[in-house]
Order: structure tokens, then sequence, then C-alpha cells
């Protein structure tokens, strides 16, 4: 929550969210993405995903065209002013990982993305509340 916290404070400082800038990160900034990639990328269901892109187009980062390879899809493309706050999103998290390489030892860092991948591991195979069967 720490990170959120401060990604979304740097965010702030460019009208910005976190949400909006993981989005940014997440589109091809020269194709575009289906929007239907979006969400599974992003581990983002799909309402909240539709609500992030609504406010991005607003707020002129991305516009959506029809997918050529699928009519009932869409793609989402960033604007010029979307790749700009890609960039500055990029950045972000680009001088988080720079200060965490300079402050945790490469054993350490190790360590921890282990812990963290297996503790991954096991929300995602539903193996910390498992359902529990009547006796």
């Amino acid at each position: 929550m720490a990170v959120q916290k401060m990604y979304n404070e740097e965010a702030k400082t460019q009208g910005s969210t976190m949400a909006t800038g993981f989005a940014l990160i997440s589109i091809d900034p020269e194709k575009g993405s289906p929007s239907t990639a979006l969400g599974p990328k992003m581990g983002m269901e799909a309402t909240s995903l539709s609500r992030t892109l609504k406010k991005m187009e607003e707020q002129n980062l991305i516009e959506r065209h029809p997918n050529p390879a699928d009519g009932r899809g869409v793609i989402v493309q960033l604007t010029p002013y979307g790749k700009d706050m890609r960039d500055f999103s990029k950045q972000a998290v680009l001088g988080f990982d720079e200060a965490i390489k300079a402050n945790i030892s490469k054993e350490d860092l190790d360590t921890f993305k282990n812990v963290a991948s297996t503790m991954i591991d096991l929300i995602n195979n539903k193996q910390i509340y498992k359902n529990k069967e009547a006796s």
C-alpha cells in the first residue's frame, strides 16, 4: 500500500493516478492495444478498466478505434499527450527501481522476489483460503 501511495502522489503532480499510469505503460505506444487484452495484462476487472479508459479518453490520453481484425473489438491508442504521460509514468517506475537497487542488495532483492512470487502463486491458485467442506 505504501508503494501505491507513493506512485499516486507522484502521478498527482501531473494530474494523474497510478491506475492511469499503469494503463498508459500497458498500451503499446506504436500500435495501440486491444481493450480486451488490457484487463488481463493489468490484472484489472472489466468494470474498473472501463472506468479508467473512459477517464483517460476524457483527458485526451487515449483514442479508441474499431479493431480491424475483430469488428466487435476496440483498439486503444495513445494520443501524443498520452505518449508524453506514458514517458512520465515509465520514468517514475524506473526511478523507483533504481532507488530500490541502490539501497537493497541483490541477494536480498532476489529473496524478496522469490517470496513474493510464492505468495502470488498461492493466491492465484486459491491455496490460502480453501473452500472448507462441511464435515
